[in-house]
């Protein structure tokens, strides 16, 4: 299966004010987060993508706009499974408030059975956004190949949890994972297990990503097998 690229959006105003924006409409990058963006964007120009999808959100928006800048013909697509978690009455308070809420330990040690107050719960999230890339997956599969390379801009839990998924954690170690604003995390889906191929990544090269054709003669078959001692 095709590999996807999962970039956490840039920076936004309610990152540094220390708020959880949530669903919240017009949320935007902020300065630090418009340079954030740029940046992967570069980092992602000399790859042969093949789609872009996104977050509803502005803050994901304006990253993928940033990123399909610097690929000719590609517009990116929404999907409403991306977007960030619905956090209910939390939504637009302040994190230090929030981390006195009872619910907060729960959150931190045993997020499987968080269903936030008028939200979603945790496990809702995992499920529709694991569904999301697959689906995607699948589908680029049968339109490009499956050696084809596609971006998915989302949230930190979101991306967390579909990094957790992809390891056969369970959801309640999701929270040991840090994904940073603007990184690039690469999972590989193949046949019988998913490959967590980067995480967190913010500066390495990624041209590494783009397949090597199959040596003359030959027709390159795609193994779901780790390789034992390592690559």
């Amino acid at each position: 299966m095709p590999t996807v690229i999962l970039v956490r959006h840039g920076r936004s105003a309610a990152n540094t004010s220390g708020t959880l924006a949530g669903r919240t409409p017009g949320v935007k990058l902020d300065e630090t987060g418009v340079r954030q963006a740029e940046a992967v964007a570069q980092r992602l120009a000399g790859l042969p993508l093949a789609a872009i999808v996104t977050s509803p959100l502005e803050r994901c928006k304006q990253t993928a706009a940033a990123i399909a800048k610097l690929h000719e013909g590609l517009r990116p697509a929404t999907d409403r499974r991306l977007t960030e978690c619905g956090y209910g009455d939390w939504t637009g308070k302040k994190i230090a408030t929030l981390a006195k809420d009872p619910l907060w330990a729960v959150v931190q040690q045993h997020p499987s059975a968080v269903t936030f107050p008028g939200g979603e719960s945790m496990r809702a999230m995992q499920q529709r956004a694991v569904d999301a890339v697959r689906a995607h997956d699948a589908a680029l599969a049968k339109s490009h190949g499956p050696n084809a390379l596609w971006v998915a801009v989302s949230h930190g839990d979101v991306i967390k949890a579909i990094v957790a998924d992809a390891l056969g954690q369970h959801l309640d170690t999701f929270q040991r994972i840090v994904v940073d604003t603007a990184s690039t995390t690469i999972i590989t889906y193949t046949t019988t297990r998913p490959f967590l191929v980067r995480l967190n990544d913010s500066g390495s090269e990624l041209e590494s990503l783009i397949p090597k054709p199959p040596a003359k003669g030959r027709t390159k078959k795609q193994s779901s097998d780790a390789v034992v001692g390592g690559r």
